[in-house]
């Protein structure tokens, strides 16, 4: 397993070693001693999937503390640009983001932790995204901020009036309007999440 840094430091990508011959392809998706070794100690409690076609646009989402969440995520078919946002204030990175692409080709994962924003957008026809999350689902605890914000300046790869959103994502506040986190707080101290202490 490869750590390619960003330019947010705690924001990273994850490059396994892939195995390949006539047969096909092998790799480890995932090791919790070397994502432990490597990144930091996380122990991932839910695991999610969804489908989308082209121009799909979920996001900017998080959960807000106690039930803020760390993400891996990694797409199995298809393409995305995958966008983390630094939404912790008086972060010397806030309100600047990372924006990778994830493919099946290229099978890179990134981790997007704690008081970050994230969401994607489909690039290719279909394509099926998984992620891994240190904290259960909480939707009493949901934020987002719009997708779309000017103070942002996200290129998603497609234009804005391709994207197609859900209700719900078509309605989320500006980031200067939006619940944020504290950078100060120390988001992994809490007794709701799978985290070992």
């Amino acid at each position: 397993m490869k750590i390619i840094p960003t330019k947010i430091s705690e924001v990273v990508i994850l490059e396994p070693t892939v195995f390949g011959d006539h047969r096909g392809y092998f790799f480890e998706s995932f090791s919790q001693r070397e994502f432990d070794r490597l990144v930091r100690p996380i122990v991932f409690v839910q695991d999610n999937e969804s489908k989308s076609s082209y121009g799909v646009l979920r996001g900017l989402h998080y959960q807000l503390p106690p039930h803020a969440q760390s993400k891996l995520v990694r797409v199995a078919t298809g393409r995305v640009i995958d966008v983390a946002v630094d939404i912790r204030q008086g972060s010397p990175t806030f309100g600047q983001h990372v924006a990778v692409e994830l493919s099946a080709e290229n099978h890179r994962q990134l981790f997007i932790p704690r008081g970050f924003a994230h969401g994607f957008v489909v690039l290719s026809p279909e394509v099926v995204f998984q992620y891994k999350c240190d904290n259960y689902y909480a939707p009493q605890s949901e934020g987002a901020i719009a997708f779309d914000d000017p103070a942002l300046d996200i290129d998603w790869g497609i234009a804005p009036s391709e994207a197609i959103l859900s209700e719900k994502d078509r309605r989320h506040p500006l980031l200067k309007d939006a619940p944020l986190f504290n950078y100060n707080e120390n988001l992994y101290d809490n007794e709701n999440t799978g985290n070992r202490r």
